[in-house]
């Protein structure tokens, strides 16, 4: 694919934070601190209910068409590895938060490599809002597909 994809809405997913699925992240992560699993401690410690450990947006994937992601940004899955993967929070994440994630291409640029060979690097980025419009955590992640022509 010889056009930049800057710009480009991939995707849009909408999920509710839930308990059980904290917990089980938690449990996951081996999380430690009790603001994310019990309820009490985390009120105690000045929030309105269990924090979501601070990679739990990842589980918008289950709502998301790989296959469609991978057809709009027009690359083999084969040759696909995740670069690199980072959070922004504006604010903790609640069980009870509403989101909606607009995922969208910011970068995408072609490099030789140091071994030989071309490589795409497509950087997305993901912004989940809450039921306000509040941005609460931007998500970006940099996927590189080796061996292009």
């Amino acid at each position: 694919m010889s056009e930049s994809l800057v710009g480009l809405v991939v995707d849009e997913v909408e999920f509710e934070v839930e308990r059980g699925k904290v917990g089980e992240f938690a449990k996951a992560t081996f999380v430690r601190d009790p603001v994310h699993t019990d309820a009490n401690a985390a009120r105690d410690a000045g929030f309105g209910s269990v924090l979501a450990a601070p990679t739990h947006v990842v589980v918008a994937g289950h709502q998301r068409d790989q296959r469609a992601l991978v057809d709009r940004l027009g690359v083999a899955l084969e040759r696909v590895v995740v670069g690199s993967v980072k959070w922004r929070y504006a604010r903790p994440l609640q069980v009870g938060d509403a989101l909606r994630g607009v995922r969208r291409v910011v970068g995408d640029e072609r490099r030789e490599g140091k071994r030989g060979g071309s490589m795409r690097l497509i950087t997305l980025e993901t912004e989940y809002t809450d039921v306000l419009g509040g941005t609460v955590v931007t998500q970006r992640e940099t996927l590189i597909e080796k061996g292009i022509q």
